[in-house]
């Protein structure tokens, strides 16, 4: 399978780390806008300054992982070019691009998987199973916030040029919150602020929302980025329901802008009237590995012509209620979602 990478920041190198390693890909060509430095065998490979010079290559499966205001615009362009595609999170910066994303996967029949990394963690599907055990409804509980400083904190206000941080990782626990009660979101409220002068005037680096369901579940989630952020309590992940709560218990998760931290979860606790119930996870996929679930899932779903047609609606709609949270932030107005 010919495979082109686009955007080669943290996570595109993982993503093509995990295409060099699989043994049905061939890479034809990475593309990045500047020169960077690579390694692992990466170096071996065509480096290409131009999305469309790695089309020209007719590869038969594009890996996307730039910056979000690209997404929608390159996927479709992929497609038409007659590839299947992988894009990383979020699946665009509005729902109307998103939703031609999904409805050009589905005329030219190409498969679209976005990276929403937390269903390919085996820790994070054991947390899912456990709340739904429990029956609704539900209180979500979760954030993640990052102390961020350096690099790390040009990263972030880079990304900040065009998404908001509840909307960048919002998404992956909204997509979490919506596998455990599907209900539909009814309404979202939120607040943010603007704690930086480094950042556009019109951008938050803190923001905080919480989301209805029609079953009566309500979720919270909140996600800041920069160095005014504390290490306190940053990363807190908490289901509860009528009838006891799960929760990730892990208390050493490292710095809070360390990437393999905010997926690992170490022991999930189970809590009931009756008592309570730890569950160990040991030996919990890092990064790499769960980008290199991520690319063999993708592979699979082209070869066995997976039916990706819940994946895309999901992507659709924890986009959907991240984007109404930033509007609600933005206007300082509760949003209706409505007939999703």
């Amino acid at each position: 399978m010919r495979v082109l990478v686009a955007g080669l920041g943290n996570m595109g190198r993982s993503h093509a780390l995990a295409l060099h390693n699989h043994p049905d890909v061939q890479i034809v060509g990475l593309v990045n806008r500047s020169v960077v430095p690579l390694s692992d065998g990466l170096e071996t490979y065509p480096l290409l300054t131009t999305f469309e010079q790695g089309l020209a290559l007719r590869p038969d499966l594009v890996c996307i992982a730039t910056y979000s205001d690209s997404h929608a615009e390159y996927a479709i362009k992929a497609m038409e070019a007659g590839a299947h595609v992988f894009i990383e999170k979020p699946l665009a910066t509005t729902v109307e691009d998103a939703k031609k994303v999904i409805a050009k996967a589905q005329e030219l029949n190409r498969k679209l998987v976005v990276g929403y990394v937390l269903r390919h963690h085996p820790s994070w599907v054991r947390l899912i199973k456990e709340a739904r055990d429990l029956g609704g409804p539900y209180v979500f509980r979760m954030n993640l916030n990052q102390q961020s400083d350096g690099p790390t904190w040009d990263t972030h206000k880079a990304l900040m040029n065009t998404t908001s941080p509840i909307v960048d990782c919002g998404v992956h626990y909204v997509d979490v919150m919506c596998q455990i009660t599907d209900a539909k979101p009814v309404r979202v409220q939120g607040m943010g602020l603007r704690l930086s002068d480094e950042i556009a005037p019109d951008m938050y680096n803190y923001g905080q929302f919480q989301v209805i369901f029609e079953d009566g579940s309500v979720g919270w989630y909140e996600a800041g980025w920069g160095p005014m952020m504390s290490e306190t309590a940053f990363f807190v992940k908490d289901v509860v329901s009528p009838a006891g709560s799960v929760s990730i218990t892990d208390g050493n998760k490292g710095k809070s802008d360390d990437v393999d931290g905010h997926t690992k979860v170490g022991s999930i606790l189970v809590h009931k009237p009756c008592g309570d119930h730890l569950i160990d996870m040991p030996d919990e996929p890092g990064h790499q590995q769960l980008c290199d679930a991520e690319q063999a899932f993708m592979i699979t779903a082209i070869q066995q012509d997976m039916d990706l047609s819940r994946h895309m609606r999901d992507a659709v709609l924890s986009l959907q209620i991240c984007l109404a949270a930033d509007d609600a932030i933005r206007s300082g107005k509760t949003v209706h979602l409505g007939d999703l």
